[in-house]
């Protein structure tokens, strides 16, 4: 069980560290306040468990299937990242001068964690992945639903203290990320990636 256990939590430290979409969003908001930040982070792994419930329902296997169902979450999902991603450049377009607040760009609490919640639930990658890494750690023998739902449970709450340090990071980067010139780089850049990313996404088979 406790062999089981850390070979879960270590894949779920690969599957952050992997660079995607949601690392870029949390980032990019942590740019602007670690309480931005961090509320990306809850509804980011709030998408996280509920796909994880969704894969213990054994619903996803239908997405799966699913070849129209799975092409109009691509499509959707292209949509926010590409909107995310213009959302960004126009930003880093209208700080253009040091008097601009760290604050002006950031987003509401509600936003910020609508944000995450809508960019996880809108990947379908991410709901066909779930259904096929959690079972891989039930115990044998153990109920499969109670199962996989206490291992999305975990899952979303290691993810929310591992993207944490990156909240934490960028905070304490404050002093050399809050200079203008900086700050509307690395909205630029984070823009950038989301809608390269989006437009990935829309062109995949």
């Amino acid at each position: 069980m406790l062999s089981t256990l850390l070979a879960f939590l270590g894949a779920c430290t690969l599957i952050a560290a992997s660079p995607g979409p949601s690392t870029v969003l949390i980032i990019k908001q942590s740019l602007h306040s670690r309480r931005s930040g961090f509320l990306t982070v809850l509804g980011n792994e709030t998408g996280v468990f509920v796909w994880g419930v969704v894969a213990a329902l054994g619903l996803t296997a239908l997405l799966a299937a699913s070849e129209v169902a799975y092409d109009v979450m691509r499509v959707v999902g292209a949509v926010v990242l590409v909107g995310f991603g213009v959302q960004a450049l126009r930003r880093a377009r209208r700080s253009k001068d040091a008097t601009d607040g760290w604050e002006a760009g950031g987003k509401s609490g509600w936003a910020a964690y609508r944000g995450g919640l809508l960019l996880n639930l809108a990947n379908p990658k991410a709901a066909v992945f779930a259904m096929s890494f959690l079972p891989q750690f039930v115990p044998e023998g153990a109920p499969h639903l109670p199962a996989m739902v206490g291992l999305a449970a975990l899952w979303a709450v290691y993810e929310v203290g591992y993207y944490g340090l990156y909240v934490w990071f960028v905070g304490r980067m404050r002093a050399v990320l809050s200079r203008a010139g900086v700050r509307r780089r690395l909205e630029q850049v984070s823009g950038g990636v989301l809608l390269l990313l989006g437009v990935r996404l829309a062109l995949e088979g």
